[in-house]
């Protein structure tokens, strides 16, 4: 069934697919930056604003992808268009609940979430509870990331610590001792995090918040 969130979650797993953010897919396609922003998705009076098919067939000549490759966005097919991705709570999401790496163990506290394939074997969802992962993500925000992806400066990532804490934080750098985070809202300083309790780091691919 075509969708308002469907068509969007295609918007932005089309972008993540081609290694750009949905504000980078915009400008590739000649749009404003804003165009795809989760604020313009719907109106101040909280009514459903769809793209335009103007701004759907930029998107696809700037990226090369036709327009059957967008529709299986949009309506994945079971067999080979999508996949069913790793789904915890971060409320559950504890040491036992990961192998060395990050990759999601077998176990009661994992469940299964419905995703288009994003090219990430090892790509599971984590589904925000209370403020675990605060200032950055809230209460109901569902996260899909990959401990694999490459990543770079300024990248969000998600951060589990030999404790059982998870962190959402931005990357500045790893050196060989420390992973060094930008400071969160509110603090002044960067973080300097021993790799001795890093359990995992993983790069957030796609937010629904």
């Amino acid at each position: 069934m075509l969708s308002h969130d469907r068509v969007w979650a295609a918007i932005d797993a089309l972008a993540l697919r081609y290694g750009m953010t949905a504000s980078g897919l915009a400008r590739k396609a000649g749009l404003d930056a804003t165009s795809f922003n989760k604020s313009k998705r719907t109106s101040p009076e909280g009514r459903d604003r769809w793209p335009s098919t103007e701004s759907i067939s930029k998107v696809l000549q700037a990226t090369g992808a036709s327009l059957a490759d967008f529709v299986q966005l949009v309506e994945p097919a079971p067999a080979s268009g999508a996949t069913a991705l790793p789904l915890i709570a971060t409320d559950r999401a504890g040491p036992e609940a990961f192998s060395d790496g990050g990759r999601p163990t077998n176990g009661e506290a994992w469940q299964r979430f419905g995703f288009p394939d994003i090219g990430h074997e090892d790509a599971f969802a984590l589904d925000v509870r209370g403020e675990t992962l605060s200032p950055y993500y809230r209460d109901g925000d569902l996260l899909v990331v990959s401990p694999s992806a490459p990543t770079r400066k300024g990248d969000r990532v998600v951060v589990g610590l030999k404790n059982g804490d998870l962190l959402a934080r931005e990357l500045h750098r790893r050196t060989a001792k420390t992973l060094d985070v930008a400071p969160a809202p509110g603090m002044d300083e960067e973080q300097n995090l021993p790799l001795e309790d890093v359990s995992w780091v993983a790069r957030v691919l796609w937010i629904r918040q």
